[in-house]
């Protein structure tokens, strides 16, 4: 929209019936600005979160069950983890069903149909899955999640990870904080 407006403002002063207009009103300026900082701020956090080290983006994660309420019983240590990376349930002993299981992908690229199914296969009868991963996911994936006969998995990308930090971001510790530390900014909203 930001680039449109532009080329159009170039455009329009090229043309022979071009009238010296005023700049963009204020409240157009404002539009402008605060779409290309929320751009800005958004291109930083997807920088920031694909050079973060596998194992802290795996903590961040555990970091945010956490503060949605839920109780993490183990995360992966560095090597191999067999398709499992967190294991959290809903009470603190572990008792209450269900067992919820997390594979986590930081990576660019979407997230595969084949990956998904290997995921599946280690979800039991009782157990929901999450699937987190930074690149999103293939057509083809999230096809196959729908069509699971119970819904017991749950896609995560990155924008609802980022969009879920930011609603429970008051529920984490200031360590927590720490592994993507994001501070609110205010503008005045055009009329």
């Amino acid at each position: 929209m930001r680039e449109s407006g532009r080329l159009y403002r170039v455009w329009k002063q090229t043309r022979p019936d071009a009238v010296d207009e005023e700049d963009p009103s204020p409240a157009t300026d404002a539009v402008f600005s605060l779409e290309e900082a929320e751009e800005a701020a958004w291109l930083d956090i997807r920088r920031y979160l694909s050079e973060m080290p596998p194992y802290e983006f795996q903590e961040l994660v555990a970091a945010l069950l956490r503060a949605m309420g839920y109780h993490v019983d183990w995360v992966s240590p560095p090597g191999p983890d067999g398709g499992l990376d967190i294991v959290a349930f809903t009470d603190p002993l572990g008792t209450v069903a269900p067992r919820i299981k997390v594979q986590v992908k930081r990576r660019a690229d979407k997230t595969g149909a084949q990956d998904l199914r290997a995921f599946v296969a280690v979800l039991g009868s009782r157990d929901i899955g999450i699937f987190v991963s930074t690149g999103g996911f293939s057509s083809e994936a999230q096809r196959e999640a729908r069509s699971l006969e119970t819904r017991r998995l749950t896609l995560v990308d990155l924008d609802r990870l980022v969009e879920l930090w930011i609603e429970h971001l008051d529920r984490l510790g200031d360590t927590e904080r720490q592994l993507l530390p994001l501070k609110p900014v205010h503008y005045l909203a055009p009329a």
